[in-house]
């Protein structure tokens, strides 16, 4: 066996579950234990201080100067007695993960020596170097001036002896360099739109957070495994392997019993988890073997998705004292199911309110279907920006196959919703409503049942389908960061829902009494949405035919997909509500474009670096074996050898066969990846990795897959499928 794989092999055969200290006691006693939360602020802070803070979290006011020193003070004081030395503005720059920078909570003293320090100014605002982070050219690199600054909305947590405060990351000219900051602003201009609506319906509500409950996919594979797979190792994904004989195929890996080493990771993410207050809830096998699942409750959407990305990075650490590594990639190994990141989304009001959970009477369930209509047209009229919002090299490999939504954005609402859509668009007209009409409509509208989860099947192969309480955007990429989906849904909304009132309030000026008024706007909003509404399959081959003639597009080539975020549509949407500016917009697609230029590049090298320094020279020793065999058959048999060698033959034949293709095609690839190397504009450059670079990969991968299947399994250099799934 190869030196490399029989040793990884050998180590990860013989790990045994680590044991994990746990806490003796409830999950509750020590929920939040590293969170600066509410409780935590009413023991350091003063009344002042800590209304402050729930002002600019209730009500998006600015933190006093003077309000921020006395928060700094109690905010360090609670760290400190939670053994933190050091603190770090913690945010989310345009990459793919998150970015700190640790700072001492020391300064010089009159004396000489040095003092715990931690002025407000700190805490409020800091200037880290922004030049060598992503910004589509609104930083140049000798421009290094940024500014992070403190969410209150996001509570401070003491992570690894360091007080981490989650902040927003702008340029010196005060544009988004991050995904929090355009997140804030989406999820105030929803706030706003719903809330108007709302006034229709309940006057007490003031406020209307979006809701985000996030399922996050993964795989573990060993980690000497791992490091012996230069693929896994740089791309995340494995380049070339072929399928494992048994995989997912019996269907028995999902929901099966967690094996114990397994288990002992996922324990300890969970305590972890619970100690930064992220409300952890479920956890399992998934489809695929080695690969799982967990998901927390809903949560407030900026909370959610800073938990999300606080639980990728704990998973990460936490996986290596297991002896694993966490694969987030969506599509990591060929012939198996991918990971994604399915985000459940809802609206609540202030007064517990959720607006796409049917109440038990007309005046509720009327509002229930103006907000349901409203985000079916959101997803119609903004379909292209939608899926502009979760495509990337990674998920491309993942979307459309039979494992994951299709890129035809459309929206599943179950028989009965649909039905009742159907009738409303059919019996509801712009003429004025008598009253024996109007209690007929009020009646049928009412008998939506409250709870409606056994009333509405879940269809999985549903980009975006209705569970009953909620929406499930199923198409999001298992190492995406949440924001990049909610930016574009809730400013999408909050668009539909301004127009629907705007719609509505014309007809009340118009003398049309307000309940009739919205029942109409209602109507129009179901004839215009009707098309996004599809209960069917959507892998099948007939979708793909009838969803261009509902007006759906299916734009699988990832750098035309992206276009659509600077598109006079999304401009004009995402300017409008103050969400995005145009050089924000266009900044920030520029740095999709290079992201993905740079991975397939990246994955292009990797690839021929693995062809021709392991793969080619292990086929040829093996053939060389062969060759030497048949000479040596030559000399014993004489002219009968033939006959006797026709197998081993055929084999050196194969082996060439293969190894000249590769040869060859790597070197094609390599060319083309030179020509789109000199291509300065870097849509153009991305567009030509993926028309003219990417396609090589799968072709030159057969060609290894076959090899594999031919050359002594103990000469093959990289760990199999068999061993990375099955070792566990």
């Amino acid at each position: 066996m190869a030196t490399v794989r029989f040793y990884a092999l050998q180590e990860a055969q013989s790990r045994k579950p680590v044991k994990i200290e746990y806490p003796e006691k409830k999950t509750s006693d020590y929920f939040a234990v590293n969170v600066f939360d509410k409780r935590k602020m009413l023991e350091y802070l003063s009344k002042d201080a800590f209304d402050g803070v729930m002002d600019c979290i209730d009500k998006g006011q600015r933190m006093d100067r003077r309000l921020a020193e006395q928060v700094a003070v109690g905010m360090k004081a609670w760290a400190m007695d939670m053994g933190a030395t050091y603190y770090s503005h913690w945010f989310s720059p345009l990459t793919d993960g998150t970015a700190e920078k640790h700072d001492a909570f020391i300064d010089f003293s009159g004396s000489g020596g040095v003092i715990e320090s931690f002025p407000g100014k700190l805490l409020v605002q800091q200037e880290p170097d922004a030049s060598s982070f992503p910004s589509g050219g609104i930083r140049n690199t000798f421009e290094a001036r940024g500014y992070t600054a403190w969410d209150p909305s996001s509570p401070a947590f003491v992570l690894d002896r360091t007080l981490c405060i989650p902040t927003i990351f702008v340029a010196y000219t005060g544009e988004a360099l991050d995904f929090k900051t355009p997140l804030l602003k989406a999820l105030s201009a929803i706030d706003k739109a719903a809330t108007d609506v709302c006034q229709y319906f309940d006057k007490d509500v003031s406020k209307v957070w979006a809701a985000l409950g996030w399922e996050q996919e993964y795989f573990l594979v060993d980690e000497a495994l791992f490091n012996a797979r230069p693929d896994l190792s740089a791309c995340g994904r494995t380049l070339v392997g072929h399928q494992s004989a048994k995989d997912q195929q019996l269907e028995d890996q999902y929901f099966a019993a967690i094996p114990e080493r397994v288990s002992s990771f996922m324990r300890e993410v969970e305590v972890e988890g619970y100690r930064l207050g992220i409300p952890i809830k479920t956890r399992h096998n998934e489809v695929a073997p080695n690969q799982y699942e967990l998901a927390p409750i809903f949560e407030e959407c900026n909370l959610a998705v800073d938990h999300n990305m606080l639980v990728m990075d704990i998973m990460k650490k936490i996986a290596r004292r297991h002896g694993f590594r966490v694969l987030f990639h969506e599509k990591p190994f060929n012939g198996i199911n991918g990971s994604g990141k399915h985000n459940n989304w809802s609206l609540f009001t202030n007064t517990g309110i959720n607006l796409l959970s049917p109440g038990a009477k007309p005046k509720t369930n009327t509002q229930f279907l103006a907000f349901l209509v409203c985000t079916l047209n959101a997803v119609y009229k903004h379909q292209d920006l939608i899926r502009a919002s979760i495509v990337s090299a990674g998920n491309c490999h993942r979307l459309g196959a039979n494992e994951a939504p299709p890129l035809i954005i459309s929206a599943f609402v179950g028989h009965m919703l649909s039905e009742m859509l159907d009738d409303l668009e059919t019996r509801v007209t712009n003429k004025k409503m008598t009253p024996d009409e109007k209690t007929e409509l009020k009646l049928d509208v009412g008998k939506i049942p409250e709870i409606m989860l056994d009333n509405t099947d879940r269809n999985r192969t549903s980009p975006f389908a209705f569970v009953g309480n909620r929406f499930e955007f199923r198409a999001v990429g298992a190492p995406a960061n949440c924001a990049s989906a909610m930016i574009a849904l809730n400013t999408a909304v909050a668009q539909e829902l301004k127009e629907f009132k705007k719609d509505a309030d014309k007809l009340i000026d118009k003398g049309i009494k307000k309940d009739e008024a919205i029942f109409q706007v209602i109507r129009e909003f179901i004839i215009k949405s009707k098309n996004v509404r599809f209960e069917g399959n959507s892998y099948g081959e007939d979708w793909q035919k009838e969803a261009p003639k509902r007006g759906l597009t299916n734009i699988s080539n990832v750098i035309e997909a992206l276009d659509a975020y600077t598109s006079e549509k999304s401009k004009k949407l995402f300017v409008e509500n103050k969400v995005f500016t145009e050089r924000e917009l266009e900044a920030r697609t520029e740095v999709r474009y290079e992201n993905y230029g740079k991975k397939v590049q990246i994955e292009s090298r990797i690839l021929a670096s693995i062809a021709l320094n392991q793969i080619v020279p292990t086929a040829i020793d093996y053939q060389t074996r062969l060759i030497e065999n048949v000479q040596g058959l030559k000399e014993l048999f004489g002219n009968d050898f033939k006959e006797i060698a026709s197998g081993r033959l055929e084999l050196i034949r194969q082996i060439s066969e293969h190894t000249s293709a590769i040869k060859a095609m790597v070197n094609e690839m390599t060319e083309e990846r030179k020509s789109a190397n000199k291509i300065e504009e870097i849509r153009e450059k991305a567009y030509e990795y993926s028309i003219k670079v990417f396609p090589f990969f799968e072709k030159i991968r057969f060609h290894i897959d076959r090899l594999e299947r031919i050359v002594d399994n103990e000469m093959w250099p990289l760990p199999k499928y068999t061993e990375l799934l099955f070792t566990r």
